[in-house]
């Protein structure tokens, strides 16, 4: 079945477009439970409600994260434990907000075209098992409006993995 995902083009703050979007979101993986198909779908569906220049997951496996779904362009395989904005906010268990990536110290430059980020641990039983990463080709894109609504998605996504 395809599942199609609606914004009204009304709909120009951020926060309006979060509350339209995580009910079909959260519709749209009802009921299943396979980690890849789930988070696949959630990936594509917050790529396509709010118009992200690269978003994806990052999963623990072993002292790296390893690149899994993912909409935009090509993106690094693995991120070392602390490296990066990613590798980071997996230490720190926090979400980072990065409002110019040139400016963190050790950014991972996947994309020369990225200059802010978003990255949300996953938590499975208060442990990090994986990260959800948004980029943005503008500065200072993301704030704490972002990081509200994905950290829901990060709670519904940890139901799955």
């Amino acid at each position: 079945m395809s599942e199609s995902i609606s914004i009204p083009v009304e709909l120009k703050d951020k926060k309006s477009r979060y509350e339209a979007l995580l009910p079909q979101i959260f519709a749209l993986v009802e009921g299943e439970n396979d980690w890849l198909s789930c988070t696949a779908s959630i990936i594509a569906a917050l790529k396509e409600g709010m118009d992200f220049f690269w978003i994806g997951v990052y999963r623990v496996e072993g002292k790296e994260l390893l690149l899994g779904p993912f909409q935009g362009p090509v993106a690094c395989l693995r991120i070392g434990y602390g490296k990066g904005v990613c590798g980071m906010a997996w230490k720190e268990n926090r979400t980072l907000v990065v409002p110019d990536v040139d400016l963190f110290p050790g950014h991972i430059a996947c994309s020369s075209l990225s200059r802010s980020e978003l990255v949300v641990p996953v938590r499975k039983n208060g442990k990090v098992v994986m990260v959800l990463d948004v980029d943005s080709t503008k500065l200072n894109d993301f704030d704490q409006v972002d990081a509200m609504f994905l950290e829901k998605i990060a709670e519904r996504m940890a139901q799955f993995v």
